[in-house]
């Protein structure tokens, strides 16, 4: 006989269920308390909950959504409440007490590590009622942390390494699987207008440029964040690596410009990468190379950088979760990871596209950097082929995951 927790785990299963209402206290919808949209100096972070909350639109539409962010400044709050107009943020120590009283199940959203630890155990001690994980990567953690995953409905991790490490760590929840991360769930949130006029003032065409992002070891918070302190020993591991970093980035930019007819614009997926952008990657080009290159000189939000990727070619860089969006719409991407970022880059992994992850600090590996991004630029075919697979695994473990909450409800 088959158990309920392998009913979960199966596609069948998940799609049955999938399909059964979803119904709260008392008979009426069931209210969902999403804790995420951690910052808006990333447009990652911003992907997050718009991913979340697409997925809930989808599959469980009847659920009432209510977000527990951290931040919804800079316009980020505008955007989620044009593409989600009947979704509840909770702002304000009151309104978040109401949200906890009233809300039927916790989901706590995508973030490099267990980020609202504090809040799910408040949850729990305060309410008794289910909550779960969804898509986190996993450092490890406290005994307390380890407990409370352990309480979670399901946990799912958005890496293997870290779903293993868990395991190793005593993480026992009834359900713990490999689960995409949020962002992927990023695929109609748009700003067409935006991207189209950004593009033809700087002569990019549909299909004939590819998108580069940079990136520091660890992200200097503390020139865009009133308050952060600087961090001198990560500044200096910044410095020492910079170069190390976006040489490979520079050469494919550069062999691009030479033999194919594309573009390249440089952008950013957070704030500290605009200047960061221009002077590790876009100044030392050689002349001839520059003059088809495009810096963006400005930060953007989620829906505008969705609607450029789109356009693009494909991608690659050292950052995460503009390779997630681009995937999620079938566009190729290519990932350049290291420790400092987690494992998540490990992902790309899981999801079909190794031979596109590439580890900077494995000298082999970064030599492959340049050959694969040409090889995207020069057979689309295949690429947009290749992402086409890992895209279809993603939607069917969207599909499971989904699934495996509605039957929590």
């Amino acid at each position: 006989m088959i158990t309920r927790r392998q009913l979960i785990q199966s596609s069948f299963g998940a799609a049955l269920l999938s399909a059964l209402p979803a119904w709260g206290a008392d008979g009426r919808p069931p209210r969902i308390l999403l804790r995420n949209a951690w910052q808006t100096v990333n447009i990652g972070d911003i992907a997050h909950p718009i991913g979340v909350l697409t997925l809930l639109e989808k599959y469980i539409p009847e659920a009432q959504a209510r977000l527990w962010p951290s931040s919804v400044a800079d316009g980020v709050k505008e955007l989620l409440m044009k593409r989600f107009p009947k979704l509840i943020i909770l702002s304000g120590a009151a309104a978040i007490a109401e949200g906890i009283k009233d809300s039927d199940f916790f989901l706590h959203g995508s973030s490099s590590g267990f980020a609202a630890q504090a809040d799910v155990a408040r949850w729990k001690k305060e309410t008794g009622k289910p909550y779960g994980v969804f898509g986190i990567s996993f450092m490890g953690g406290t005994a307390e942390a380890v407990e409370l995953l352990s309480g979670a409905k399901f946990v799912f991790f958005r890496d293997s390494v870290s779903l293993k490490l868990a395991r190793e760590k005593g993480v026992k929840a009834p359900v713990m699987e490999f689960g995409p991360d949020s962002a992927f769930g990023v695929t109609d949130t748009r700003n067409d207008e935006a991207a189209t006029k950004f593009l033809s003032e700087h002569g990019l065409e549909e299909g004939k440029f590819l998108c580069c992002i940079p990136r520091y070891r660890w992200t200097p918070y503390w020139t865009i964040k009133k308050g952060r302190p600087f961090d001198a020993k990560k500044d200096q591991q910044n410095q020492e690596m910079k170069e190390h970093d976006h040489a490979p980035l520079r050469e494919a930019i550069t062999r691009i410009v030479r033999e194919t007819e594309h573009k390249v614009l440089v952008c950013p997926e957070d704030k500290t990468q605009v200047e960061l952008g221009k002077s590790i990657l876009v100044d030392p080009l050689p002349e001839d190379v520059k003059k088809r290159v495009v810096w963006r000189d400005k930060f953007w939000l989620t829906d505008e950088a969705v609607s450029t990727y789109v356009r693009s070619a494909g991608l690659f860089g050292n950052e995460m979760h503009s390779p997630i969006m681009c995937v999620a719409n079938g566009v190729p991407a290519v990932v350049c990871r290291f420790p400092e970022q987690t494992s998540k880059g490990y992902m790309w992994r899981d999801i079909g596209l190794g031979d596109w992850l590439f580890d900077l600090d494995a000298e082999e590996e970064v030599k492959r950097i340049v050959p694969t991004v040409l090889a995207i630029a020069k057979d689309p075919a295949a690429a947009k082929a290749k992402v086409a697979k890992a895209r279809e695994f993603v939607l069917q473990k969207q599909r499971e995951t989904m699934g495996v909450l509605k039957s929590c409800l």
